[in-house]
């Protein structure tokens, strides 16, 4: 397929930026939003220095970087589609109701930026719905027990807010998130509009029909349901070898997880339970729900 965007056409630009404004190459993150499953919002907030690639049109891009809380970054850019002419530079708190009319390189300061994502985002971040959110201290927990690199392909299923949090951890990777409610499936999809992520596809159910276009996942994060089992058999045909994550408040769930999975040949069967109190306004230490989670790992054929 052939890119808007070539290897000449970018170190073009890189030249153009180098030379009128102070930006510090070696610190420069290039993100090309032209293409597909890029997360503009998420790299901005994480990097300060971000050449953004993009066609025209994306009438509210400022608006959206604004309603992140971006709005004090500063944006370089030009009136043409060529890395010529006169450089411009505006605070993009200023920029909310300008759209990009063409199809060219900006420059975006952020002085806020974090270097690392921040794992265990609060609740309140994440859009009111019909989602009721696991705890912001279990759901980092649960993360870190996925172990994500920036390309993996995860599948969440009645996970919502991991799924978005991981597409976050895993910008270069694809999140299928799999909702049974449509009312959930729209929580999902609110969040991701809130957060500017592309790299997330919904889906309603686990199956091999939906499953057979997208990338395959390599890591399963699952609330346990009465259809784990349909979904652990579904997905294991789609990728033999794949690591599983199972959250249960069930006991008794959670004591027969283990017998199950070595039932379809996982190994490195794990549980714990997680228990979190907080002090309440009474100054009395409340217990947060407690769940158990059940990680383990699918080996390839051949590699039992």
């Amino acid at each position: 397929m052939e890119h808007l965007f070539n290897n000449s056409s970018i170190l073009a630009w890189l030249r153009y930026y180098a030379e009128n404004t102070q930006v510090d190459l070696q610190k420069v993150k290039i993100i090309d939003i032209t293409r597909k499953n890029k997360n503009l919002i998420p790299t901005v907030e994480s990097h300060s220095e971000v050449l953004v690639f993009t066609e025209a049109g994306h009438a509210d891009i400022f608006y959206r970087m604004w309603n992140a809380g971006l709005g004090e970054c500063t944006v370089w850019y030009n009136e043409g589609s060529d890395p010529s002419g006169p450089i411009l530079s505006r605070p993009l708190k200023e920029m909310i109701n300008r759209g990009i009319n063409a199809s060219a390189a900006m420059l975006i300061m952020n002085p806020k930026a974090r270097s690392t994502y921040k794992i265990g985002m609060s609740n309140s971040a994440f859009t009111r719905g019909s989602i009721r959110y696991v705890g912001s201290e279990i759901r980092a927990v649960i993360l870190s027990k996925m172990h994500l690199d920036l390309a993996d392909n995860v599948c969440t299923i009645g996970a919502a807010s991991i799924g978005v949090e991981a597409a976050m951890a895993a910008p270069e990777g694809t999140i299928i998130a799999v909702e049974y409610s449509s009312s959930d499936r729209k929580t999902v999809e609110d969040n991701a509009n809130q957060f500017g992520l592309h790299n997330i596809t919904i889906l309603d159910s686990v199956t091999d029909e939906n499953l057979a276009d997208l990338p395959v996942p390599g890591i399963t994060m699952m609330v346990a349901s009465a259809s784990m089992e349909k979904e652990i058999e579904c997905l294991l045909r789609r990728n033999p070898a794949m690591e599983f994550v199972i959250y249960t408040l069930d006991f008794q769930c959670a004591a027969s997880l283990p017998a199950i999975l070595e039932r379809y040949g996982f190994e490195e069967v794990e549980v714990l339970q997680i228990s979190v109190s907080k002090l309440n306004h009474k100054h009395n230490m409340v217990a947060e729900p407690a769940p158990w989670l059940i990680s383990a790992f699918h080996p390839a054929p051949g590699q039992e």
